[in-house]
């Protein structure tokens, strides 16, 4: 297999273990970027960007960065904050007044952006087209009751996450979503990242496919079991509910909307550069990182059905927990995306990685490839 693009000759085992990905028939194209104190030292890509390997995978290629999208859109709205247009701890009622009904009034944007506020799935089934039609999937929101006391345990909400942060981020920007974290994220820092992706980009995005014959983990496959035998659970409506969610992946209308949990397009460079922003203060005041980044849930997720610790949009590190560690230091932060693309900060060893893949792996959290990536990473530092 080429390898594209180029690395410090200190990292060269880190450029050796990405080659080896490639060992496996299925794997299709990926991507890797490192950047330490800010500056890039591996920068590489191989395989192909196409369904039927036709196509190489480029510089510039882009791919769906699914969950990884969450950090940017947490990071916009806690720059809302910093500038007085939203607040951790007031109700999101008063930003959103629809959103005070079925017992919702006092739940708060440190509760939606840590997963506490019990609107992880929407209970009315709805129509595959609503995915595309903000104000529909806003409207359900705001009108459901949550599935627990919010504040008092946590789930992760893998999709409604988009509908619920990117309203407040529109009510308090005045642009929509996309265009607010975008601008607020991407732009200051020149990264290829799209949320709402132009018609004209569309031929430079991955077609993502899920590799076959690989059961996964445990976490995996209890969520599977559930959402086979269970299908009126919050876990399977998390998911499922539209049932376009799980299946609109390589779409044109899922590039064009901009649902700021799951459809942000962009590369490794996109999100090692991102994590260099935080790590180097470019988009958020200390303060105010330290609140993204402190544990605020802990323990079974009642979506995932495995343990998570999550900060504020971001995933902290569990060390001792195999599917739930970046695989670098023990006080990591950042976000995976399902099938495999992760991005994170090491903030003790000043590192940023960004990893993609258009070959989805069945893990709910980490991805082998990249915690073994990363592991080669901390050798090498």
């Amino acid at each position: 297999m080429q390898i594209q693009g180029f690395h410090d000759l200190k990292f060269e085992a880190v450029r050796e273990a990405f080659a080896d990905l490639f060992n496996d028939p299925q794997e299709r194209g990926a991507a890797l970027c490192i950047q330490i104190a800010g500056e890039t030292v591996v920068d590489v890509w191989a395989g192909s960007a196409d369904k039927d390997r036709e196509h190489a995978w480029h510089t510039d290629t882009l791919v769906n960065l699914f969950s990884c999208t969450k950090t940017f859109t947490a990071v916009t709205a806690l720059q809302l904050v910093e500038e007085g247009k939203l607040a951790l701890d007031v109700p999101v009622a008063r930003y959103w007044p629809e959103f005070a009904a079925a017992g919702k009034e006092s739940i708060t944007l440190r509760q939606l952006l840590s997963h506490r506020a019990g609107l992880p799935a929407l209970r009315e089934p709805m129509p595959a087209a609503a995915l595309y039609e903000w104000q529909t999937m806003v409207d359900a929101l705001a009108a459901q009751a949550p599935w627990w006391t919010p504040g008092e345990g946590h789930g992760y909400a893998a999709i409604t996450y988009g509908w619920l942060l990117g309203e407040l981020i529109r009510r308090a920007d005045g642009r929509s979503a996309g265009q607010s974290i975008v601008a607020r994220t991407a732009n200051p820092l020149g990264l290829d990242f799209h949320i709402g992706l132009a018609d004209e980009e569309f031929y430079r995005v991955a077609h993502v496919a899920r590799s076959k014959g690989n059961m996964g983990d445990a976490a995996v496959q209890r969520v599977m079991k559930v959402m086979m035998s269970e299908p009126d659970s919050m876990t399977t409506r998390a998911f499922n509910n539209p049932a376009s969610i799980m299946t609109s992946t390589n779409k044109p209308e899922w590039r064009r909307m901009e649902q700021p949990a799951a459809n942000g397009h962009g590369n490794a460079r996109s999100l090692a550069g991102f994590y260099s922003g935080l790590l180097d203060g470019s988009l958020l005041e200390a303060e105010m990182l330290e609140q993204l980044t402190r544990e605020h849930s802990l323990g079974e997720d009642k979506t995932l059905l495995t343990r998570t610790r999550l900060g504020l949009g971001c995933m902290l590190d569990q060390p001792e927990v195999s599917n739930a560690t970046f695989g670098l230091g023990p006080k990591a932060f950042g976000h995976p995306g399902a099938g495999g693309s992760v991005g994170f900060a090491d903030p003790e060893r000043d590192v940023a990685f960004g990893f993609v893949t258009n070959t989805l792996g069945p893990y709910v959290l980490m991805d082998p490839r990249a915690q073994k990536l990363a592991k080669v990473v901390a050798q090498c530092l």
